[in-house]
């Protein structure tokens, strides 16, 4: 296992529409394992692929919490099939974009079908934070990420201040991450 880089935006790699997983092999394996002890590390909740610039369908996520043990998940090739109408809203925040949340509207529950690490066929009824969190991830996958999620005026102010950061060499993670270790979807 190994801890790898996370993608900070303005990274246009964070855009990129991931491809899906076809080969189910130890390479797999060692990618899966390096996403969990990044996302551990980081301390995210969640991590797509695509945030250590693998772009491949590819969520690895765990809600447990702070004092329980690790419930660690896979999602490879998630697809959501069905969302309610019944909105929620959650503050989100994200591995890519350190230091900053904000409340997103979501669908409030959704089904997602996907395979796990075996690649076997599965679907999951998600509400509640494990809802927001698939939908936060599959959006990485898709290229979006939620700061698209929110106003206009928002979305320029955080790409601004990340872009000026970006100019004076901040480029990592560290740059932005205070010692408070709070929960981040990835």
């Amino acid at each position: 296992m190994a801890k790898r880089d996370i993608l900070i935006i303005p990274d246009t790699r964070l855009r990129l529409k991931s491809e899906p997983v076809t080969a189910f092999d130890a390479e797999l394996r060692a990618l899966i394992d390096d996403m969990f002890e990044t996302m551990y590390d980081a301390p995210g909740i969640g991590l797509a692929a695509i945030q250590i610039g693998v772009p491949r369908r590819l969520i690895t996520m765990d809600l447990a919490k702070k004092d329980d043990p690790p419930q660690p998940e896979v999602f490879i090739n998630p697809e959501i099939t069905w969302a309610s109408d019944e909105k929620s809203t959650y503050e989100e925040g994200c591995l890519s974009i350190p230091e900053y949340y904000e409340e997103v509207i979501r669908p409030k529950a959704v089904k997602v079908k996907y395979l796990d690490r075996d690649g076997k066929a599965q679907e999951v009824e998600a509400d509640g934070l494990l809802a927001t969190c698939l939908q936060h991830e599959i959006d990485h996958i898709n290229g979006v990420l939620f700061i698209d999620h929110i106003s206009k005026l928002k979305r320029d102010r955080v790409m601004k201040k990340f872009k000026k950061a970006q100019k004076r060499g901040e480029t990592t993670r560290d740059a932005y991450t205070e010692d408070t270790p709070e929960h981040r979807i990835g």
